[in-house]
């Protein structure tokens, strides 16, 4: 359906979930949820465009996974929904949210099968509870359950939003134009995902796959003289530290790689480019801990890492205890699922010449389950 573009929006908080992980980045199976949705709708009909709005960083994450339009959110679903509109041209625009990820497909076809009919048309559900109104009965026969997603009018609907006025949904600002609503029936299933509980009432969503996620990481630091050094995080007792744009911990940073890898997020100079005045000196450790919120955001777990830094000096069997420890409080799992391995060069190459270190790392995560 080429006169129709499908706004899927996704950029709000999500705090009432309480989880680390965004409702967004739910697994369903091995698909996270907001890819769901989308192919759900894409079942039903071929959109002019299917424009996923989110936060920036989701948005640098999401592009991995499947080559839709890409738009930033605003402060609020409003202006969310006005940054999407800024790129739709099609005749007529669907809109709906991420977290009514169960709307059946026959409800969708509904909606634009009577897309001429109005200009918004709108899924409801009866009241079947008794209604009060400040403290008095009022008569439920007259009120709707209002869902999404919404058909309107594109030209109509960018017109409704030119306004300091704030809607709660697409028929809230189409209606105050005057224009007509068409009202279709809606569907218990397109029930909104808002809090943990909701879960249960969502059985499109599936328990999330068993699968697990490697990723290997590698990082190489020569020595800087008068400088402190740090390895996983932990202070070494030596006069000299490592060459870098940061403290230059170059076990944490092997095993940065190694966790993004794992989770398909890119690599550490992505996230943390060594050409921005911020990262200049930064604590590696506070890398590591955004490096984990991340991850935790985006749906995973951290399973075990494993790591071998290869250093003919310092002299590291003294710190392995408490890198172990200060790793694993760092990323949030028990010490004895951190392994960490020294060796040396055999007095080969740069790291045989006491000029710096080589660390490899090895991360597993899976996916967080809530089913």
């Amino acid at each position: 359906m080429s006169d129709t573009t499908l706004v899927l929006l996704g950029a709000g908080s999500a705090s009432r979930f309480k989880s680390t992980v965004k409702k967004q980045w739910l697994y369903s199976a091995d698909v996270p949820l907001w890819l769901q949705v989308a192919e759900r709708f894409s079942n039903v009909v071929k959109f002019e465009k299917i424009i996923i709005v989110s936060s920036s960083e989701e948005l640098q994450h999401m592009k991995h996974f499947a080559s839709y339009t890409y738009v930033l959110g605003g402060n609020s679903r409003q202006a969310s929904l006005a940054n999407a509109l800024a790129h739709v041209d099609s005749e007529y625009v669907m809109v709906s949210d991420i977290a009514r990820c169960c709307v059946p497909e026959s409800m969708i076809q509904r909606i634009l099968d009577a897309k001429e009919k109005a200009s918004c048309i709108v899924p409801v559900l009866s009241v079947t509870d008794t209604l009060y109104l400040d403290g008095q009965p009022i008569d439920r026969e007259k009120t709707k359950i209002i869902q999404t997603p919404q058909l309107s009018v594109t030209k109509l609907l960018k017109k409704a939003l030119d306004t300091e006025t704030l809607f709660t949904d697409d028929s809230s600002a189409i209606a105050s134009l005057g224009e007509a609503i068409h009202f279709v029936k809606g569907d218990s299933m397109a029930h909104k995902l808002t809090t943990q509980d909701d879960l249960q009432k969502l059985p499109c969503i599936k328990a999330a796959s068993t699968r697990t996620l490697t990723g290997f990481g590698i990082d190489i630091h020569p020595f800087e003289e008068n400088k402190a050094m740090f390895l996983c995080g932990v202070p070494i007792d030596v006069p000299y530290g490592f060459k870098a744009h940061s403290d230059g911990d170059v076990a944490i940073h092997a095993l940065i790689d190694a966790l993004l890898g794992a989770a398909g997020l890119g690599d550490i100079g992505e996230l943390y480019p060594d050409t921005e005045d911020a990262y200049a000196g930064a604590d590696s450790k506070i890398l590591l801990e955004d490096t984990v919120r991340r991850i935790h955001s985006f749906g995973c777990e951290i399973g075990n890492i494993d790591m071998t830094i290869m250093a003919e000096a310092p002299k590291l069997l003294p710190y392995k205890e408490e890198m172990k420890r200060t790793l694993a409080s760092l990323l949030g799992i028990r010490a004895n699922f951190v392994n960490i391995k020294a060796t040396t060069a055999e007095k080969l190459g740069f790291v045989g010449r006491k000029e710096g270190v080589t660390v490899h790392a090895v991360a597993n995560l899976t996916y967080k389950t809530f089913k």
